[in-house]
């Protein structure tokens, strides 16, 4: 019988390594940044907060936490993982200056917020550009999608409250454009709300609007080509007079209440009058049909609003609603597109489903938990946030290809960043050798080659 030396082989650690890079997969990230020119544009935004003297570039500052909470960091601690390689991302601020500028811009308020936002809209236009074939507006169309999100506080924080789900935290709104199948999807505005804000409040989502409406290309801040989803939070009667107000044309599917006038509108539907609701693929969607209410229901809403009902058969074990009829599951929604079959507008609306895989992507990027205690100060942290999704969103844009430009954040830490390389410095130029045997070394290589090859900013 031979004896067993474990699961695992045995290793010796010991200290003393030199020319070893951790976290160098993230030159794909500080490349993102410096060719969409998001360096420049954020120093430039907050030259007014810029002391005298000053060794470290607020813009940098922020950038470096940013970059921080796209490696997986959720405080400003977590900066220190950037410090620790200063051959990849520079001199990086210690602890004490990072919170010094936080409460600096903090205190600022709306300005400091106003100069990132225009810096984000900026660089966004150009990252679009440069991704081609690859940006979300490719189609001639840009979908907003926004939805709320839970953030629990386990203290005092200011303004954390009981909220609807019976916890306690904060209640942000936040908006995110889609990429489609192909990719993921990036953030465009985040509005930070007390825990017991409302779900349905139509002032807050005419704020996220027109939030996200600033950070898209001027050509897409009115007009069909912009679409905004929403679920029926959303559907109220200010938001939706908001979309359609003249001179602004939005297109919008929101989602829709099942009231008792609806739920009376739909038993009339006679049979002959639902369609099969249909698969991204064009194939039938078993057990599931649409149908387009007209008459009394549309009394009061905006003129040329279109009411599409989906019924469906609940999935084993669900228990139906008093709303529901027939055995069958009941949902509405609300658009005011023409000239496309109903079928074709459920699935477009059904797909909004997509902004939950980003609402996920943003509790993995420093969006579980806020970890600063004023409410000013975490309104910054909800920028930095949404810088971090930026870059996260932009690389594979730029820099990846088929499916991998789907991967969310985790797996881009656990396959790319998190990659380890020796540092080479020859002929006054530095060299990151990775991991021959690294499954990912190829995909990092081949991304990083992609990045060089963009144009510099001008």
């Amino acid at each position: 019988m031979s004896n067993r030396i474990g699961l695992y082989p045995r290793v010796r650690v010991e200290g003393g390594g030199r020319g070893v890079v951790s976290q160098a997969g993230a030159v794909l990230l500080v490349e993102t940044v410096r060719k969409a020119g998001l360096d420049a544009a954020m120093s430039t935004a907050l030259v007014p907060w810029r002391k005298a003297r000053a060794v470290h570039d607020p813009g940098k500052v922020l950038l470096d936490v940013a970059l921080a909470v796209a490696l997986g960091g959720d405080c400003l601690a977590d900066i220190g993982v950037l410090r620790a390689e200063p051959a990849v991302f520079g001199p990086v601020a210690s602890d004490p200056t990072v919170s010094r500028l936080i409460g600096v811009l903090a205190a600022a308020g709306p300005r400091a917020l106003a100069a990132i936002r225009r810096a984000r809209a900026e660089v966004r236009e150009r990252a679009w550009r440069l991704a081609g074939e690859a940006a979300p507006d490719t189609g001639g169309e840009v979908i907003v999608d926004i939805d709320g999100v839970l953030v629990l506080a386990h203290s005092e924080k200011e303004d954390a409250a009981a909220t609807w789900k019976k916890t306690f935290g904060h209640h942000p709104l936040l908006a995110f454009v889609d990429h489609g199948h192909q990719g993921s999807g990036e953030p465009v505005a985040g509005l930070l709300r007390p825990g017991n804000a409302g779900s349905n409040t139509a002032a807050d989502h005419i704020d996220i609007a027109r939030l996200a409406l600033a950070q898209l290309p001027k050509k897409y801040r009115r007009g069909r080509a912009t679409l905004v989803r929403t679920d029926s939070a959303g559907g109220t009667h200010e938001f939706l007079d908001w979309l359609s107000t003249r001179g602004r044309w939005l297109s919008y599917s929101v989602g829709m209440t099942i009231t008792d006038a609806v739920h009376q509108a739909v038993l009339k539907v006679p049979a002959s009058a639902w369609t099969p609701a249909v698969e991204p693929g064009g194939q039938v969607r078993d057990g599931a049909w649409v149908a387009e209410l007209a008459g009394d229901v549309l009394t009061g809403w905006p003129k040329g609003m279109r009411l599409i009902v989906r019924k469906e058969r609940p999935h084993p074990g669900a228990q139906l609603r008093f709303t529901d009829a027939d055995g069958m599951r009941l949902t509405a929604f609300a658009t005011n597109t023409k000239h496309i079959p109903i079928a074709r507008l459920e699935l477009r609306h059904r797909q909004r489903a997509r902004a939950e895989d980003r609402i996920r992507a943003a509790r993995d990027t420093g969006l579980r938990n806020l970890p600063l205690h004023g409410t000013a100060q975490n309104r910054i942290w909800l920028e930095i946030v949404q810088i971090a999704l930026d870059l996260l969103a932009w690389m594979p844009m730029l820099a990846l290809t088929g499916p991998v430009r789907r991967w969310e954040p985790k797996r881009l830490r656990l396959r790319l960043f998190s990659a380890a390389a020796h540092l080479v410095t020859t002929g006054r130029r530095h060299y990151l050798r990775l991991a021959r045997h690294w499954p990912w070394t190829d995909l990092i290589t081949s991304a990083f080659a992609r990045l060089q090859a963009l144009p510099k900013p001008g």
